[in-house]
């Protein structure tokens, strides 16, 4: 993996990191203050693609931007746009993961010639707090209210929930303990995959990963009508801060989309790693077809008529 530092649309300096593996292009739009270690599976030479993707503003070496309210969507968006500038990609498969999805879907609707293809995991396109503890059967306002207040709590006592993390150890036992909490469950990762992707996590600023969830709590639900590219939705079903209905909810729109409910909770990449490579490669796959489709379409097009 190489990382590397780009330049946002408004000057923010942004640490962008990619794969080493070959094959196509998929930009990911990462879960906030995730880092590549969540993805074992795609961080492997035969994953069969080759990974772009960004740290947040603000996190794990990514700097805060001059002025510190440039935290929204939009904000997140145009760090997207700069990894494709930057490694020169026109267009690509992209991804999402949790809060990334929200990023993936509004990068595929205001920027339709940059996507050929979304794969969205764990999350829905826009009201990111309503759709916690829907799994629950918590009415969405009640799990919205509940979500929003839980995340301002913790903003309040930030430096208690510092000093906290900052000082658990992580490691294979506490790793352990994590998968069996019910917010995580035991899967394919092996507890000392998940103390990885785990480690750096704990050591962010509470206080400002706080700002930067509650800085997109008012993007309402999207509508995806009009996208028209393949798409594939993986929801865990034991999710409690994406509802896996209302991720799936969230296509039932689109006649191309697929969709997949997995034994999983929000952690799919690291619960679930041999099914989000299987799912992307067949969305690779779908969108080589289109593509081709595309192609041919045009080529007949651009014939002079006899």
């Amino acid at each position: 993996m190489r990382e590397h530092h780009v330049r946002s649309a408004d000057g923010t300096r942004v640490l962008a990191w990619q794969s080493g593996s070959d094959g196509p292009v998929v930009l990911l739009c990462p879960g906030l203050g995730t880092i590549p270690e969540a993805w074992p599976a795609l961080l492997l030479p035969d994953s069969g693609v080759r990974v772009l993707s960004w740290y947040h503003r603000g996190t794990l070496g990514t700097d805060r931007p001059a002025d510190e309210s440039r935290i929204t969507l939009d904000d997140h968006v145009a760090d997207a746009l700069a990894v494709l500038a930057d490694a020169g990609v026109d267009r690509c498969v992209v991804m999402g993961w949790s809060m990334g999805v929200m990023v993936a879907t509004e990068l595929a609707t205001r920027h339709p010639e940059k996507v050929s293809g979304l794969l969205l995991a764990a999350g829905v396109p826009g009201d990111l707090f309503g759709a916690m503890l829907g799994v629950l059967g918590v009415p969405r306002p009640v799990g919205r209210a509940l979500g929003l207040g839980f995340a301002k709590l913790m903003g309040g006592i930030s430096p208690l929930v510092d000093l906290v993390l900052h000082n658990v150890p992580v490691n294979r036992v506490t790793a352990t303990l994590l998968q069996h909490s019910g917010f995580m469950l035991p899967g394919a990762s092996d507890p000392d995959e998940v103390a990885k992707a785990v480690r750096r996590f704990v050591g962010q600023d509470a206080d400002w990963y706080v700002r930067l969830a509650l800085a997109v709590a008012d993007v309402p639900q999207r509508d995806l009508t009009g996208v028209g590219v393949p798409v594939t939705v993986l929801a865990g079903r034991y999710d409690v801060l994406a509802d896996p209905e209302q991720a799936v909810a969230a296509v039932a729109c689109l006649p191309h989309a697929r969709t997949r409910v997995v034994p999983t909770s929000h952690f799919i990449p690291l619960e679930a790693p041999g099914v989000v490579v299987e799912e992307l490669a067949e969305l690779v796959r779908r969108v080589a077809a289109v593509e081709r489709a595309r192609s041919d379409t045009l080529t007949r097009g651009s014939r002079p008529r006899a």
